[in-house]
């Protein structure tokens, strides 16, 4: 039986909670390591996780291990730190990295890891932590045909909609390619209303034309939930994470000599944004900073 899968989860952040929390649940046993959210440690632990103090710990005591943090520099401190995964890697130990991380770095740990007996595949999210609580993230697989049958099940706890991609590196691919989607849109929106704006279109009737149109779409309506009614909750990504996922996607395209002139420009926008002081403010808040460089505001 599935629930018979030990599982170990680093990472207990916005998005990991709600998965580790599916997982537990569920019926995974599992393993979590101490995390500066002591909240979501603590209400884990009272749902019947253990906790241990060390990424090898964790390792020694699970059959698969889910990382989720923010970015490949900290993935690959997890994994080779001198108390990290690879640490207390066993054969037959299966890490899956969740985050949004550059394919490069991830192709790189896999052969690292390869000679431990270790399998190491990447499941990177699309949605947000509201799906992550409910267990309907969408998720997509970079894994050998084996090693995805084998993680298949836990990674059904907290994921809805499943996609294997291909082989290792290609779900991280994937999400950047995805990501570059939904940001590009983001910074069509944000010019956009500001252009408006300045052409004195308010965003309201600018919404009454898309909304229920061809280019209306979920992604769209939680962008303008921010900029019509000032929810800061609407989409809980940030511009310091955009900017960091298309700097990954500009590292992949260098890779294969790929000319990517529109998404250095998104990249640039994101980037010019978190400059500005507000790498914590959330995507949607790119609209309030493209207006004020025009001279303008939205609100």
């Amino acid at each position: 039986m599935s629930g018979r899968t030990r599982i170990g989860f680093i990472g207990l952040g916005m998005m990991g909670h709600g998965m580790a929390r599916n997982l537990v649940a569920k019926g995974f046993p599992l393993t979590v390591v101490a995390h500066r959210r002591r909240e979501a440690v603590d209400d884990l632990v009272s749902l019947g996780a253990a906790e241990t103090t060390t990424p090898a710990e964790v390792a020694a005591a699970s059959d698969i291990v889910f990382i989720c943090v923010g970015n490949s520099a900290q993935v690959e401190t997890l994994v080779r730190d001198r108390s990290g995964l690879a640490a207390g890697a066993h054969r037959g130990l299966t890490i899956v990295d969740c985050s949004t991380s550059d394919p490069n770095s991830t192709l790189m740990l896999a052969a690292e890891l390869m000679p431990l007996g270790v399998d190491y595949a990447d499941a990177p999210l699309s949605r947000t932590p509201k799906e992550a609580m409910e267990g309907t993230l969408d998720c997509m697989v970079g894994a050998a045909d084996a090693v995805f049958a084998r993680i298949e099940p836990a990674i059904s706890a907290w994921a809805g909609r499943i996609v294997h991609v291909g082989k290792v590196g290609d779900g991280h691919k994937m999400k950047l390619l995805n990501n570059f989607v939904s940001l590009g849109y983001a910074a069509i929106y944000a010019e956009a209303l500001a252009l408006a704006r300045k052409s004195d279109i308010e965003p309201a009737t600018f919404d009454s034309v898309i909304r229920g149109g061809r280019m209306d779409c979920g992604f769209y309506q939680t962008f303008m939930r921010y900029v019509l009614e000032r929810d800061e909750n609407a989409h809980k990504f940030s511009i310091g994470n955009a900017a960091k996922d298309l700097r990954y996607l500009e590292a992949m395209a260098d890779a294969t000599a790929f000319a990517n002139p529109v998404g250095n420009a998104v990249k640039n926008t994101f980037a010019g944004a978190a400059a500005t002081g507000r790498a914590n403010h959330y995507v949607p808040m790119i609209s309030d900073i493209v207006a004020a460089a025009n001279g303008t505001r939205l609100d």
